[in-house]
């Protein structure tokens, strides 16, 4: 571990600009961290520092291996913290921010699982539609759709595809007719979710191409379960995630429509801050989040329905 020590003071000293701040950070005096330099360039056979009354510069030889030592000294911080993690069981408060349609259809029936296997831990929920801020709304891990993550800042991995389809209650279409043709969706009343303006933009293949028509109607929402329960509703069409409305479209509360229509730009993220030491209860819940939705073979599950349920 010598060398290892040598690189993690070395990085330090650099970073910090003197012996004296270096020392100051590592708790030990000036000339120890002085001494420990000499030592590593010694045995190196180069100077990586010129040493001056006012501050430290990198020589040529000392920035080449700076530049090395960075990404070391990174890797052997988070192989320590993750070590020290294994000795650790998970408390305090995970604060999770999750969409409501999928919090409350897939993501609450296992939390308590989660929380059983992590009996110190607390979770705070918040079931939102709205853009958030992970600092500024204290949250740790959120659940998003991609569409709905702009920020350069944030580690997302994927659980799911979400796949979208358009459907209608047997009422709605009772009173107001099946539509045929993609066209026909024009003349008829279509749900909104005016959050996410890319919702609105129904696409379909056509012969000259992929082809959107911007739909409208007499409702809109800012949240997708919003939409979903107007649909159930028999206020108009919809489209929706087939995570949400899979056992609608199996027991006849809603149909399909356009059996062939199927829209799958987004995927659903796990979505955490980019940081060098992820926190332990983090990690744990991501990789759970992870390990559930591969598991648990959901794709097929919620595209089981494909054919059944049609209408038109």
């Amino acid at each position: 571990m010598e060398v290892a020590s040598y690189i993690t003071l070395f990085v330090r000293t650099v970073k910090s600009g003197s012996f004296s701040a270096a020392a100051r950070a590592l708790d030990v005096t000036p000339s120890s961290v002085s001494r420990q330099i000499q030592r590593l360039e010694d045995q190196l056979g180069v100077r990586l520092l010129n040493r001056t009354s006012r501050k430290l510069t990198l020589t040529q030889e000392g920035e080449t291996f700076y530049a090395r030592c960075v990404r070391i000294a990174a890797q052997i911080e988070d192989a320590e913290a993750e070590i020290r993690a294994l000795g650790e069981q998970i408390s305090g408060r995970l604060r999770v921010a999750v969409t409501v349609a999928f919090g409350k259809a897939q993501l609450l029936p296992l939390i308590a699982g989660f929380l059983s296997a992590h009996p110190k831990l607390k979770m705070s929920l918040e079931l939102t539609d709205r853009p958030i801020d992970f600092i500024t709304d204290e949250i740790d891990v959120a659940v998003r759709l991609s569409e709905q993550v702009s920020s350069p800042n944030v580690i997302a991995r994927r659980l799911v595809k979400n796949r979208r389809v358009l459907c209608a209650s047997p009422a709605y279409l009772q009173m107001h007719g099946t539509p045929q043709s993609p066209e026909d969706l024009l003349q008829h009343n279509c749900l909104r979710l005016f959050t996410v303006p890319s919702f609105n933009a129904w696409e379909f293949d056509t012969e000259e191409g992929a082809h959107a028509l911007d739909v409208g109607g007499n409702f809109e929402a800012n949240s997708a379960d919003a939409i979903y329960h107007a649909t159930l509703g028999g206020m108009g069409i919809s489209r929706l995630s087939t995570f949400l409305i899979e056992p609608d479209l199996r027991s006849g509360r809603l149909i399909r429509l356009f059996p062939d229509y199927v829209q799958e730009s987004a995927d659903i993220l796990v979505v955490y801050p980019e940081r060098r030491n992820l926190a332990p209860k983090v990690r744990a819940f991501v990789d759970f989040l992870a390990a559930e939705f591969a598991a648990g073979n959901y794709e097929r599950k919620w595209t089981g329905y494909m054919g059944l349920q049609s209408a038109g």
